[in-house]
């Protein structure tokens, strides 16, 4: 998934996914196969043994939930209205909205959350800040910075009122193809450890904590 696409659900159908150029095959969350320009009958056979099929640049939303955090009785992934999501990069007239945002959405703090530090970041990587938009209004942020050597992953936030959407799953896309395109291996992300619902997103997203690891911080100003 690339910056400036929209995202929009879909259901079980094979000819969608018989008329887009690649499509996905999620299981429960992550992408366990996908196919080059599939025929319908491959696509319906492919579903068969796997889960909904996803035309490529869509994406799956999770599965309705109750109160309670289960799923909700009779809910599909696809149930209840939904509206489309758009990933973009962020630009100079987003940071004063982005850093409003990150007061309601985003856990901790750092000495980098001002205008002088974000102007610095979009001014030195443009697509570095990655925007999920809904209803014209944001909806989530990461920060997918590249220094050549390695890929860092920070300020993954969504908006409480729009959690459990799929929308932090649509930003980690976005980002991590962005690493692919610009040769970057591996990412890894800076997560609190009493962030336990931030943990669970990540372990959910494929990222593994490594224990053996410590953050080492010297403050420089």
């Amino acid at each position: 998934m690339g910056l400036g696409e929209t995202v929009v659900p879909v259901t079980r159908d094979p000819g969608a996914a018989g008329r887009a150029a690649r499509a996905l095959f999620p299981a429960d969350g992550p992408i366990v196969d996908r196919m080059e320009r599939p025929a319908a009958a491959a696509a319906l056979e492919r579903t068969a043994v796997a889960v909904p099929v996803v035309p490529e640049g869509m994406r799956l939303f999770p599965r309705p939930v109750g109160q309670n955090g289960s799923p909700r009785a009779g809910g599909r992934w696809w149930d209840g209205p939904m509206t489309e999501l758009r990933i973009r990069a962020a630009g100079p007239e987003d940071l004063d909205a982005v850093l409003a945002f990150w007061k309601t959405a985003a856990e901790g703090t750092s000495i980098s959350d001002g205008r002088a530090g974000t102007e610095r970041l979009v001014a030195r990587d443009p697509e570095a800040l990655i925007l999920a938009e809904r209803d014209g209004r944001l909806a989530g942020t990461v920060i997918a910075g590249f220094d050549g050597w390695r890929c860092h992953l920070y300020r993954l936030a969504v908006h409480p009122d729009q959690r459990r959407n799929g929308i932090g799953r649509a930003l980690l896309a976005a980002a991590e193809d962005r690493f692919v395109a610009l040769g970057g291996r591996r990412a890894d992300a800076m997560v609190l450890v009493r962030n336990e619902l931030a943990r669970q997103a990540w372990a959910a997203a494929g990222y593994e904590a490594e224990e053996q690891w410590r953050r080492w911080v010297k403050p420089l100003v």
